[in-house]
Order: structure tokens, then C-alpha cells, then sequence
């Protein structure tokens, strides 16, 4: 009965319950509480009893380090990570090369891996890498370690401080672990991590193979049968380290992310305001005080911008749907001679934003004189072998596309000053 407390939802009346249906002439429910509590009290090896399956997942480094000598016969220190399910103590245990962020959550993450799934609860000892700020209510998380949580839909609970309870699992397996690993490691030579992990693997085994004092089962054993079905999925796409640096949206309503040279728009809103930009290898994400306002996928071409159309302010949107094929695709709307002169607007323009505002005030003249106008008058101006505006504006000022056929070959003056009083009629 003891065992079963371990699985999520049992508890001692639902078991003396069970317990009635066996045996009814058997203890009360108090007798049968009574008797639960003093075979814990007696055997200090099920203490963790009271840990739930699939619950939590407690971490923290070593306090002896393991070394490597490289081909320089220099010896380099290194941090030994270890993980620990409060249930079935299973245990994960893998070199490091520091303390810092990126190895912390590379080693937690190949603990998750290990255990095949994600408990409810990571509970990391008050490491600078994974808590900013301790409390004895609520912690301040380091931001990347709380993103990795937020990763893998899990929470983090750091041990309160002076709490020696909060940790005695952990604080037991790093004991554990000097006379199961480390002790068998004594007289070995490794020249890299790697290889110290290769050998740390079988190891750690036989650790977890192995029965507990006065038990018939191990680690393993206890954790297929309770508590390998409580943890929860992995998620399939591994976790990648955010970089971060702090900027000010520009008044063109984007931010510069000076490694690559490359702006990304964020909501015009936030112009001139302080943000965050966390990126990978693969994104940027925009936080403003701790709300994310935008994400992008990270580009690497220097000195262009990526922007998306519902971050302009709406005078700007107008214009950033100023791409040739808009105008082409407008122009075919009114009809193929006026697609045609667009083209050729785009074609003979030195420059894009220049054909691009030739291309909006053609387009324009369809509302003002009329689709027919406008078609005539490019076949005017395509004649002529002139592509501009001036050119469409004259040709319709001075209503020569409503001449007949063959009076088509009259040249259009140089000057435009005098406007008639039909103009664009």
C-alpha cells in the first residue's frame, strides 16, 4: 500500500477503501493510517514515498568536479550535472564544462531526453544559471531558463534557501553518485568530454540497475512501473539558446539587430520605447516588458529590412504594397494595354521608388477620367515611345486620347502650363 501512495490521485482513503473491500473485518480507516505512518516512520529508505510520479525532477551540480587532460596535458576542471525524478529516483548524470546558462540547460534537456519525458516541476538548487533572484515565495527565474521551461510546458520551483529538505533528494544522489561513478573513475585519463561521458554511461547503469538497500526492486524497475506513464510528452523540437540585446524601436518602426545588420518591423506603437530582442539561429522575437510584440524569422542579409504589413502605421501601408507585380497585376485589372505601359514604366525607370510612385499616379488617373480614357492614353504615350507620368498626365489634359485614330500622330508640345477648362473631363 505503501508503493501505491506514489501514483498520482492514490491516496490513504481511497487505499483503506480498497483495503475494506479485502478485508472487511480489517483496521479502521485511523488504525489503518495509524499503521501507514509508523511503517514510514521505521524505514527511512521509502522517506521519498510522499513524492508523486511524474512529478518533479530535481537538478544541481556536484560539489567535487571530474577533470579531462587534452593533448596539452593541461588539466581542465569540469562540472558534473545531476538530475534525479523524486519518485523512482532515477537518476541522470553527465559532465559539463561550466556552470553557465548553455550547459545548464544543454545537460537538463539530455536529462529530459534520458527519462523520455517531462515531469510537472524542475526543481534547480538556487543555481545562478536557472534563478536570478532567490525567494522563500517566489523566485526570480533567469529569463532563458524560464524560456526552457516554457519550452517543454514544465515549471520551475527553486529549493528555498536554508531549506535543506527542499533538496536532500539531489544533495543523496550527488553522494550516491562519488561512490557509483566517481570512485571508478580514480585512475582514468579522458581527453575530452566526450569521452568522460562515454565511460560516465554504463556507470551510471549499474546505478540505476541497481536494487535499493532492502528493497527486491532499482530504480529502474520502480520507474517503468510507476512513474515512466506520468511524465509528460517531450517535445519533439529541441530547445535552442536565445541570444539577447536591448534596443530602441526606430521612428521608422524597426529594430536593429547589429549582428547581422538587418531590421525587423515591430508594431508602430512602440516607436522610440526600449525593447528586447531574443533571437537563435533561427528567429527574433521582440519583448516589451515581457510581452512579446513580434516575432520574425531570422534573415542574414545585411542592410535590409524585414517587415510585416500589420506593424505600419496606416499612412505607410499604402505605400509598402508598392511592388511591381501589384501594379501589373492593377493594371491588367483596367486592361492589357495599360499593363503593358506599366511594364514599360518599370522597365525604363532608373530608379524603383520612382517607378513605383510614375506607376501610382497612372494607375490613379482610372478613378479620376475613367478606365477607356486611360487606356487610350497609354496607347498614346506607348506610340509616342515616352513612359512617365508627365507624358499620361498631358496627353489626357490636352484630351488627345479622344482624338480619332488617324490624328494620333499629332506631337504633343514640350510645355504644359495652360490647363483647359475641360480638364480631365
Amino acid at each position: 500500500y505503501c508503493k501505491r501512495l506514489k501514483r498520482k490521485g492514490v491516496t490513504r482513503e481511497s487505499l483503506h477503501e480498497e483495503y475494506v473491500k479485502q478485508h472487511p473485518d480489517g483496521y479502521s480507516r485511523s488504525h489503518f493510517n495509524d499503521a501507514i505512518m509508523v511503517y514510514l516512520q521505521l524505514s527511512r529508505s521509502v522517506m521519498h514515498i510522499e513524492h508523486k510520479a511524474g512529478d518533479k525532477m530535481y537538478i544541481d551540480f556536484a560539489g567535487k568536479k571530474l577533470f579531462v587532460i587534452g593533448n596539452d596535458n593541461i588539466r581542465q576542471d569540469v562540472e558534473v550535472f545531476v538530475a534525479i525524478l523524486g519518485c523512482s529516483q532515477l537518476t541522470y548524470v553527465q559532465a559539463v564544462a561550466s556552470q553557465k546558462k548553455e550547459d545548464l540547460i544543454a545537460a537538463c534537456e539530455n536529462a529530459l531526453r534520458y527519462f523520455g519525458g517531462v515531469p510537472e516541476a524542475i526543481v534547480p538548487d538556487n543555481l545562478r544559471s536557472a534563478v536570478t533572484r532567490g525567494s522563500r515565495y517566489e523566485a526570480v527565474l533567469n529569463d532563458e531558463f524560464a524560456a526552457f521551461a516554457e519550452h517543454y510546458a514544465t515549471t520551475v520551483i527553486p529549493a528555498r534557501a536554508y531549506k535543506p529538505r527542499d533538496k536532500s533528494l539531489v544533495e543523496g544522489a550527488v553522494k550516491l553518485i562519488y561512490r557509483s561513478i566517481y570512485n571508478k573513475l580514480d585512475n582514468c585519463h579522458f581527453e575530452t568530454l566526450e569521452h568522460l561521458n562515454a565511460a560516465i554511461v554504463p556507470l551510471l547503469e549499474i546505478h540505476n540497475n541497481k536494487h535499493f538497500s532492502g528493497r527486491n526492486y532499482s530504480r529502474r524497475e520502480q520507474f517503468e512501473e510507476i512513474e515512466r506513464e506520468a511524465l509528460a510528452m517531450l517535445n519533439p523540437v529541441g530547445y535552442e539558446v536565445h541570444k539577447q540585446v536591448m534596443v530602441t524601436v526606430m521612428r521608422n518602426g524597426h529594430v536593429r539587430l547589429g549582428e547581422d545588420v538587418h531590421y525587423y518591423s515591430v508594431p508602430y506603437n512602440y516607436v522610440g520605447k526600449k525593447v528586447k530582442l531574443l533571437y537563435t539561429s533561427g528567429s527574433v522575437k521582440v519583448y516589451y516588458n515581457y510581452t512579446m510584440i513580434a516575432f520574425h524569422s531570422r534573415v542574414r542579409i545585411k542592410h535590409h529590412y524585414t517587415t510585416q504589413e500589420t506593424h505600419l502605421a496606416p499612412q505607410h501601408r499604402y505605400i509598402s504594397e508598392w511592388t511591381p507585380e501589384n501594379f501589373i497585376r492593377q493594371a491588367e485589372e483596367i486592361h492589357s494595354d495599360v499593363a503593358g505601359y506599366i511594364s514599360k514604366v518599370l522597365e525604363y525607370k532608373g530608379h524603383p521608388e520612382q517607378a513605383h510612385k510614375s506607376c501610382s499616379g497612372i494607375l490613379n488617373f482610372a478613378r479620376r477620367v475613367g478606365t477607356v480614357r486611360l487606356r487610350n492614353a497609354c496607347r498614346w504615350a506607348d506610340n509616342l515611345g515616352q513612359y512617365n507620368y508627365r507624358i499620361i498626365e498631358e496627353i489626357l489634359r490636352k484630351q488627345l486620347d479622344q482624338l480619332p485614330a488617324e490624328e494620333e500622330t499629332i506631337e504633343i508640345p514640350d510645355h504644359g502650363n495652360i490647363r483647359g477648362k475641360e480638364y480631365y473631363q
